[in-house]
């Protein structure tokens, strides 16, 4: 076999252009031999053929697997491949479960994992693009590798590679290296039909493999670096499953955060009959254990915690206008059916238990499940369409507590009628939506008691948020409970509708501190978006209230609120229309060049914001073909600011005979600048790139 191999290597070598790397060790000048194979002389149009990265180390020294299990660096290829054509992902050997060089901590000794001598016979599948049409020419695969070798000290080598392959109608085997291809593939690890769970518990990660009863002296060879490679690893039979302990490592490892890893894969490795065998491990996903009921004694504090936070969240500013609504309420209620005000606050109370259980169910569920780490109380604020939808919402009712227009008590829990049985719908949306405006806040005694709840179990977890969720509703359940209390508030009268309009510039406040968390969510170039939506939503509340009232006839009032749902459905489409822009680097003289040094054209945008027409034709004219287009052909787009006073600016501006802004400029290598008009449209641009610029040879189709 090894024979073989050295004979191909040989009579392949002259397709490879190999380029090593110096020897720091003073090792002397020993090399891998490397060459690029095929298995096929020819290739046919839908075909996936395998070609293989074949090298071949000096004696004594070795390669990586796709995990070294230290800091050594594996191989690597980067394909140059024809259009079309599409590349696999490297089939690794199971490699040697070696001793490394060196032992990082040598009370539990670790191992590397090795090819050595002529062992890395890496294969990567290739698929043709089933196009007859490329029948009877030449195409051309290039690959440039990198890999590591080590014996007592390391050093990197690279090597670059040249396939010609004709295409035909029927591919053509290659039997020169038929057999190194079939003892690579007779030591790829085999399928199993056992199954693999990966369960994550505190700082410790157990890997269960049921159906592995037989199976001894096992060792899990992990794709990620996340698992130290322990010499010793722990199993334990677990009836029909087999049980390993893992060690993971909590550091950055080779520059990555190894605690990142979602997921395990990698190579099993066992005895099973005196035999030794390596199995695939297919991606498997890191589930958390489920958390141990806390005892009593220590789950009371978490329990008065929750609900000292729940109750002192009334006091939070996020969730103060939307309580003083519901004081409001209980204002009007005075002296009425005392019947009505306890189911009144049942409803209040019954519409902030539903959105904290559904809140809290969602963040229990992604808890739970992959990619669900990151949540924490408060998440649905990370969502832009939950912040639009709720900054829409204040702003909608701050305008209707300022008496821009009147709604109906369905939609918001105030008004004439809260006493009456239409009116319930109103205390329950008033205690939701409490609820979703409360939860950014972080009141005395509430981040720590949210931090221990959140871990619990099931039952304790909806305990916690249920006895929260009490604390919040608490005043209110309290004045339901005992009507008598209400008589101590004040007697309807003028005075309410100036509370009315005092609560709704807290509403403003609330919308306005919501809009400032949009803008951490989207571009800062976007921000006209959600303030011209938010002006047309003002416009529609305004028509509404004008034009809709009883005095009006019907066909005004229709066409009222035909008039104002245009409005308003504009707006709030347009404040949510965010798309991806152009993206800009910050000018500099000196960057364009450096750009134009290097062949590349650069547009300019010399822009600022308080220039109507730069923002005007930011929204309009970059399209999503002119973006496409400037991608294509290498235009760097650079922003010129003079938003504020900038002599550097000003300078260029005057250079280039213009003193108003704006001013977008295209420059090409070798060709003078190109001033734009002012109002730019996509069909400009289009016609500016296409006629100007060109597609960079690296990007052309004759260059894969």
């Amino acid at each position: 076999m090894r024979s073989t191999f050295l004979f191909f290597l040989s009579t392949l070598f002259a397709f490879a252009q190999f380029d090593a790397f110096s020897d720091p060790a003073g090792e002397g000048n020993e090399a891998s031999q490397s060459a690029l194979v095929s298995e096929v002389k020819s290739v046919s149009p839908g075909q996936t053929f395998a070609v293989a990265l074949a090298l071949s180390h000096p004696e004594g020294w070795h390669s990586y697997y796709l995990n070294s299990g230290g800091i050594e660096d594996s191989p690597t290829i980067q394909w140059k491949l024809p259009a079309g054509f599409t590349a696999g992902a490297i089939q690794w050997p199971v490699p040697h479960i070696s001793d490394p060089a060196f032992q990082m901590d040598e009370a539990n000794p670790e191992k590397s994992y090795t090819y050595a001598k002529d062992e890395a016979f890496l294969i990567t599948e290739i698929t043709v693009p089933a196009n007859t049409s490329l029948i009877g020419t030449t195409i051309t695969i290039e690959a440039n590798a990198t890999w590591q070798i080590c014996k007592e000290s390391c050093k990197p080598e690279k090597g670059r590679f040249r396939l010609e392959l004709p295409v035909t109608a029927k591919s053509e085997p290659d039997a020169t290296h038929a057999a190194a291809f079939a003892s690579a593939r007779a030591r790829h690890p085999k399928p199993t039909d056992v199954t693999f769970q990966a369960v994550k518990n505190g700082a410790s990660l157990q890997f269960r493999i049921d159906g592995a009863k037989q199976w001894e002296q096992v060792h899990f060879i992990a794709d990620q670096n996340m698992i130290v490679p322990l010499a010793a690893m722990s199993a334990k039979q677990d009836g029909d499953a087999l049980v390993i302990d893992l060690k993971t490592r909590k550091e950055l490892f080779n520059g990555v955060e190894t605690g990142a890893a979602k997921a395990l894969s990698g190579i099993l490795v066992y005895q099973e009959a005196g035999a030794t065998r390596a199995v695939t491990v297919p991606e498997t996903a890191i589930t958390k254990a489920p958390a141990p009921p806390l005892p009593w004694g220590e789950f009371f504090p978490v329990l008065f915690g929750m609900f000292l936070g729940g109750l002192i969240l009334n006091l939070m500013p996020c969730v103060f206008p939307v309580i003083g609504i519901k004081i409001l309420g209980f204002v009007q209620q005075s002296g009425q059916d005392k019947r009505k005000i306890i189911l009144h606050g049942l409803a209040f109370t019954v519409g902030v238990l539903v959105s904290f259980w559904i809140l809290s169910s969602i963040l229990f569920i992604a808890r739970q499940t992959v990619g669900g780490e990151e949540l924490g109380w408060g998440y649905q604020l990370q969502n832009r369409w939950v912040v639009l939808g709720l900054m829409m919402l204040m702003f909608i009712m701050a305008l209707n507590l300022f008496g821009v227009f009147e709604m109906g008590t369905s939609a918001t829990g105030v008004g004439g009628h809260l006493q009456s049985k239409q009116g319930m719908e109103g205390s329950f949306f008033s205690g939701f939506l409490a609820t979703v405006v409360a939860t950014p806040c972080s009141g005395p005694f509430l981040g720590a008691a949210i931090g221990a709840a959140i871990v619990l179990p099931p039952v304790q977890f909806y305990t916690a948020f249920t006895v929260m969720a009490l604390g919040l509703a608490f005043p209110y359940l309290l004045m339901s409970a005992f009507p008598k209390l209400v008589d101590y508030l004040p007697r309807p009268g003028a005075w309410m509708e100036t509370f009315k309009q005092g609560m709704s510039f807290l509403l403003f406040a609330t919308a306005g501190y919501l809009l400032w968390v949009y803008t951490g969510l989207i571009d800062l170039d976007h921000m006209l978006n959600p303030i011209f939506g938010l002006s047309a939503v003002a416009l529609a509340c305004w028509i509404y209230g004008r034009w809709n009232t009883m005095a009006r006839p019907r066909p005004v009032r229709i066409y009222a609120t035909i008039t104002a749902l245009f409005f308003a459905v504009g707006g709030i489409y347009y404040a949510g229309s965010i798309k991806k822009g152009v993206e800009w680097e910050t000018w500099s003289h000196e960057r364009v060049e450096e750009l134009l040094a290097e062949g590349r054209p650069v547009y300019v945008d010399f822009t600022a914001k308080w220039c109507l027409t730069c923002q005007v034709n930011k929204r309009n004219a970059y399209s999503e073909e002119v973006i496409a287009l400037m991608k294509e052909r290498g235009v760097v787009a650079l922003k010129a600011d003079k938003t504020k006073p900038d002599s550097k600016i000003e300078d260029k501006l005057n250079e280039l005979g213009r003193t108003a802004i704006p001013v977008n400029v295209l420059y090409v290598p070798d060709k003078e600048p190109i001033i734009t008009p002012e109002v730019l449209t996509p069909g400009y641009l289009l016609d500016l790139f296409r006629l100007n610029t060109q597609v960079p040879q690296e990007n052309s189709p004759s260059s894969d």
